[in-house]
């Protein structure tokens, strides 16, 4: 009698079990939208780009992310479009609109707002908790792993070497420039670099506190601004050294201001190599 009890229950039990290794029992999110173009590309890196619903405008990086249903922009996105893919999961940053924020919660759809990181260490942090919440913690680690790896490489190359005092120009109209309390101040640091940019989060500065810093390097992102006319402008400023020495260089935008713990260490190469050209 035992056994005709014992059978349909061990066949339940096989069979939950079954249902849940291929997926439907998982407490990983399924569904998710992105409203950061680093964090899409941090999920395809991770592996989990077939969960994403949703992206911003923003987000055309990897190719594959084009081609995901886009709700808005990093700050302002469509509710409604939001509501009609059934999201289990949004990543956020802090840009979000707030009332845009409690809504979507209202509605019971969760939300995780991460911070904009200021430092590589806070990048690396943020990509291993995306990749707790996503189940791709240990790929997470490795891939950290080999990237912090690789920046004390590349400080190990530097330390002995003269610093380069760097100017990093992010926008224009007002001047907008690197301030030290950033990742980019990294980027220039770990590759033998001085920031001349401000202290502060603020990174407004005026053309003649450039004069007077007088950087040997200026990089240029393309964000928001025409590359090439900016350097046009700064042609002008016969005096400072960057000038005279023709060292004024234009970097993709996308690099230095939304990296991933791998693409970090790629700009940090190109930076590098701007600052020390016969290495």
């Amino acid at each position: 009698m035992k056994k005709y009890i014992i059978m349909p229950i061990l066949i339940t039990v096989i069979f939950v079990f079954s249902i849940c290794n291929i997926g439907f029992c998982s407490t990983y999110p399924q569904r998710i939208i992105s409203l950061c173009p680093s964090i899409t590309e941090q999920l395809f890196l991770l592996g989990g780009g077939d969960k994403l619903v949703g992206v911003t405008t923003y987000c055309n990086r990897p190719e594959e992310a084009q081609k995901i249903e886009k709700i808005g922009n990093i700050i302002e996105v469509n509710i409604e479009k939001i509501i009609s893919l059934h999201p289990d999961l949004i990543i956020a940053t802090s840009l979000i609109n707030p009332k845009a924020k409690e809504k979507l919660k209202r509605l019971g759809i969760k939300v995780i707002t991460f911070p904009a990181p200021k430092s590589f260490n806070e990048i690396c942090n943020q990509f291993v908790e995306l990749g707790r919440i996503v189940g791709k913690e240990k790929k997470a680690l490795e891939l950290v792993h080999k990237a912090k790896k690789d920046v004390s490489s590349i400080q190990n190359k530097v330390k002995n070497l003269p610093k380069t005092k760097v100017l990093v120009q992010i926008g224009t109209k007002p001047l907008w420039v690197a301030p030290k309390d950033s990742f980019i101040d990294d980027f220039i640091k770990f590759a033998g670099g001085i920031n001349i940019g401000p202290n502060n989060e603020m990174g407004i500065y005026s053309r003649e506190e450039v004069l007077k810093q007088n950087p040997d390097v200026i990089i240029i992102a393309t964000m928001g601004i025409a590359g090439e006319e900016e350097k046009k402008i700064w042609q002008n400023y016969k005096t400072i050294n960057a000038i005279r020495k023709n060292r004024i260089y234009i970097v993709d935008s996308n690099k230095l201001c939304s990296p991933t713990p791998v693409s970090f260490v790629k700009t940090l190469e190109e930076i590098f190599h701007i600052l020390h050209p016969n290495i």
